[in-house]
């Protein structure tokens, strides 16, 4: 496994998304880690943020396409996924491919869409596939939806469910930015700053990290340490509902995604402590902490209350 590749695509998009997006280096880590997982991530925070422009400065550092869709109560399941229609010049049906056949796919403010077409985001988000009229197609790989909502605002907004929460890898937001940072985004943004960036990673290399990511170990005591945090979220009392296996398995592979990038083949019990509130927040149902940071907070109580792994875990 050559690690050098895994921590060089890490500096790389950093460095150049950076550009466009200021003093967010943790946020563009994680969604690197998302990414390489092959996992979705949901962005809440309020609107303004640079959620949309840190999406599209991703798509294009990696060189791949990108797709927007807005969504609004009116918006049906077939303005996502593609619909056939009748051809009359050749007559015959043909099917137009929707906004889902992309890499990477902005699903601006998910939360204003109704259930119906929230659930057509299921399959292609699980399954990276979508079915139209009894016909199957396959979407491009790789594959990454990154849903935003605002959580301050709920006039005409349907919450999503936690079926569909568990379809995504983590949840985040992005935060105020400092003083300092500020006025640099302010200077950024006097001109189109997303037309100073380009491509920065080779498809070839994209490949390799997608293809040997899983050689990343886990110590069986780290492993124990992992499991243990996701089963303490279903016998705590602060907890109606605990982390799915499917959120424990996530973690594991954002782990896995963060060794790597970090220049390591093995997986420590500080990548677990540090990854958990991001990738469980959403994965939990919880009294008194329905908003996203005391989400986080809960989660953080819960890794600091087990016991950590001290020897050996790197063999």
């Amino acid at each position: 496994m050559e690690l050098d590749k895994y921590k060089d695509f890490k500096d790389k998009v950093i460095a150049n998304v950076s550009q466009v997006i200021v003093g967010k280096d943790r946020e563009i880590e994680l969604l690197i880690v998302a990414f390489l997982s092959g996992g979705h991530m949901l962005l809440e925070d309020v609107p303004g943020m640079g959620k949309t422009m840190l999406i599209k400065a991703f798509a294009k550092t990696l060189d791949l396409q990108f797709k927007r869709i807005q969504f609004t109560p009116d918006l049906l399941p077939s303005d996502i996924t593609g619909i056939n229609f009748y051809n009359q010049k050749s007559g015959d049906f043909q099917f137009r491919h929707g906004p889902l056949f992309a890499n990477i796919v902005l699903a601006d403010e998910i939360n204003r869409a109704t259930p119906r077409t929230q659930s057509a985001l299921l399959e292609a988000m699980e399954e990276k596939q979508i079915t139209v009229d009894g016909e199957t197609r396959k979407l491009q790989l790789p594959f990454m939806v990154l849903a935003t909502q605002n959580p301050v605002e709920s006039f005409g907004t349907f919450p999503l469910p936690e079926a569909q929460l568990d379809r995504f890898f983590m949840r985040m937001g992005l935060g105020y930015p400092t003083k300092e940072e500020e006025k640099d985004i302010i200077r950024l943004n006097i001109g189109n700053p997303l037309e100073a960036i380009g491509p920065v990673v080779e498809s070839g290399d994209m490949e390799y990290i997608f293809a040997n990511l899983a050689a990343v170990s886990i110590h069986p005591e780290v492993m124990d340490y992992l499991v243990d945090i996701v089963s303490e979220t279903r016998e705590r009392e602060e907890y109606q509902l605990g982390v799915s296996p499917r959120g424990a398995i996530a973690l594991f592979k954002a782990c896995q995604a963060y060794g790597a990038i970090n220049g390591r083949d093995y997986i420590l019990p500080e990548d677990i402590k540090y990854l958990a509130p991001y990738v469980l927040n959403h994965r939990i149902i919880a009294r008194g902490a329905t908003v996203l940071n005391k989400s986080m907070e809960l989660i953080k109580g819960t890794v600091a209350s087990v016991e950590v792994p001290l020897e050996n875990i790197q063999e």
